[in-house]
C-alpha cells in the first residue's frame, strides 16, 4: 500500500493553481486595462484549454495602462 504524502499533494496543488491562474497573473503583472475580464474568462472557461488559451492570448496582446491612466 502506498502512503499518499499531504506535502506532496498541496504541492501539486499550489502548482496546478498557480498554472491556472497564469493568464490572470500575466494581465495583472501587464496591467492591462482589461484585467477582469481576462480573470473572469481563466476562471469560468480556463478549465476547458481553448479558454485557457484564449485568456492568455488576451492577457499577452492586451492594451496596457501606462501611469497616468491612459492606453498604450
Amino acid at each position: 500500500m502506498h502512503d499518499a504524502n499531504p506535502i506532496a499533494g498541496l504541492i501539486i496543488l499550489i502548482v496546478g493553481l498557480v498554472v491556472y491562474f497564469l493568464p490572470t497573473m500575466i494581465a495583472i503583472k501587464r496591467r492591462m486595462r482589461r484585467q477582469a475580464g481576462v480573470g473572469v474568462l481563466n476562471t469560468f472557461l480556463g478549465w476547458t484549454f481553448l479558454g485557457w488559451v484564449g485568456a492568455l492570448v488576451w492577457a499577452v496582446s492586451g492594451d496596457k495602462e501606462d501611469d497616468a491612466g491612459t492606453r498604450r
